[in-house]
């Protein structure tokens, strides 16, 4: 039985849908990431999950049983939002044993459980220090102890690392995946930051205009994505505009290129999807499949990669090579470039 699960979840704020038709089915311990732009609907999902919002439509459940029409506090699922909403007036112990002690619970217990939470996340004996004399980073900590004092079923995240430093954004997303996997639980993290979701994530559902475009494991939203948003949101994608000639082949300007599978009829127009690191530059032409000249038009050394960009036909396509794979090309000249036909994929206009 899945954990959690969403059914034809609607929001509608007046005639504007701000999520539509949402469903997914989420199982116990993954780790979730919805991934989108601003304003796609995403944080309006995760507060219909949190019941900080009341779904038009649908339904929301929790190991099979119909949560819908439950208030926030009576869900207890844990929550960290960007702001952290850490009490300033309360120390850091008494921030983490805050839902503790509303429950009743026993004034050890407590005590006990806040410690067991600060070993937990890596600041041990603060339970003295005023949030005040905290860094970012142990914030950021004592809000994550404190959404798990109550030891939730459902761990929801909204953009917790945004106003983070890059450095130690990465270090929390690490200490945050590491401490999720070792305790199991279902966790939803809300971002916008591609890489944030690639690297933390089981299943990322990419989100756009209220809808979920595709949703799946990172390596297979990267490299097949279901239609043009996701092609263009994830990474840095190629998308040519190409005539569709027969299931197999597809002609972009006066060039036919080879492909594992088309989408449509002869004659439709479709986009071709290919990544920039898939490309294989060459000096001189070699006579295979899916092969074009071009002019360098642009050059830009990164120290462990290095990214160009090619003219073939009017279109600018961007490439990545490696240091060791690079041919030396500057701007103004010719060269070829190959568009392997494994990495191909044509995406319906």
């Amino acid at each position: 039985m899945f954990g959690l699960e969403l059914r034809d979840l609607t929001k509608a704020y007046g005639d504007q849908l701000a999520a539509d038709h949402v469903s997914l089915s989420i199982p116990h311990g993954a780790f979730v990431c919805f991934l989108g732009p601003s304003g796609c609907g995403k944080t309006t999902v995760l507060r219909m999950i949190a019941g900080l919002e009341t779904p038009t439509s649908g339904a929301i459940l929790l190991n099979g049983k119909d949560i819908t029409g439950q208030p926030a506090n009576s869900r207890q699922f844990g929550m960290v939002f960007q702001s952290l909403a850490l009490f300033p007036h309360l120390s850091v112990g008494e921030n983490i044993a805050f839902a503790l002690r509303l429950r009743g619970e026993d004034p050890r217990r407590r005590k006990a459980r806040v410690a067991e939470l600060l070993e937990l996340v890596r600041l041990p004996g603060l339970q003295g220090r005023a949030i005040s004399q905290l860094s970012g980073g142990q914030r950021q900590r004592v809000a994550i102890a404190r959404a798990l004092a109550q030891e939730p079923p459902v761990f929801l995240l909204d953009e917790p690392f945004s106003a983070l430093d890059a450095k130690l954004r990465e270090e929390m997303q690490g200490e945050l995946r590491a401490l999720q996997r070792r305790l199991k639980i279902t966790t939803i993290l809300v971002t916008h930051d591609q890489r944030e979701a690639m690297t933390m994530a089981d299943t990322i559902v990419v989100m756009g205009e209220g809808r979920i475009q595709q949703h799946g494991p990172p390596v297979a939203i990267y490299r097949r994505p279901a239609n043009r948003f996701v092609a263009d949101f994830i990474g840095a994608s190629n998308l040519l505009p190409v005539e569709i000639l027969d299931g197999h082949t597809v002609r972009y300007g006066v060039t036919a290129l080879r492909v594992g599978a088309t989408c449509g009829v002869g004659g439709a127009q479709a986009t071709l999807a290919i990544r920039p690191e898939d490309l294989i530059l060459t000096r001189a032409a070699r006579g295979e499949d899916n092969e074009m000249a071009g002019v360098i038009s642009l050059v830009r050394d990164m120290g462990a990669y290095v990214e160009y960009r090619i003219d073939c036909q009017g279109q600018d396509i961007l490439g990545v090579a490696t240091p060791r794979d690079w041919i030396g090309a500057n701007p103004g000249e010719i060269a070829h470039v190959r568009l392997p036909v494994e990495s191909c994929q044509v995406l319906a206009r």
